[in-house]
């Protein structure tokens, strides 16, 4: 007579650690930036079609119903972003410094740094290039 194996529930597994909510609430930001991904395609393929379409589409993004889409997009992407430098320190081999091992929060706000010194450097960029 054999005994039924053991099977460990796995409805919920994620929410029982911390940890893991937190890894999956950075995996859940995923899909917003897929969706902002095909908002500026759909831009893209309004360019192509000619100068009307094109300014329907920005049109469209000035909406409040837009407007408040964005504002929420930018919220999530400010956490994926800050989660994504704090794991930074985890999967990259440690740094070591005149001997002694950078910490990792240091590590994570040097990658902030240069994400935000980056981000200026483009505004500017643009800034000064458009019209």
């Amino acid at each position: 007579m054999a005994r039924r194996p053991y099977v460990r529930p796995m409805d919920g597994w994620w929410k029982r650690d911390p940890f893991f909510v937190k890894y999956m609430a950075r995996e859940a930001t995923s899909i917003f930036v897929v969706l902002y991904a095909a908002i500026l395609l759909v831009g893209l393929l309004r360019l192509a079609q000619g100068p009307g379409a094109f300014d329907a589409w920005v049109a469209t993004l000035r909406t409040p119903a837009s407007i408040l889409l964005h504002v929420v997009l930018l919220v999530v992407f400010l956490y994926h972003t800050l989660s994504w430098f704090q794991i930074m320190p985890k999967t990259m081999a440690p740094v070591v410094v005149g001997g002694k091992k950078v910490p990792g929060a240091a590590i994570t706000a040097a990658g902030l740094a240069a994400s935000l010194v980056a981000s200026i450097a483009l505004f500017i960029l643009v800034k000064v290039l458009s019209p």
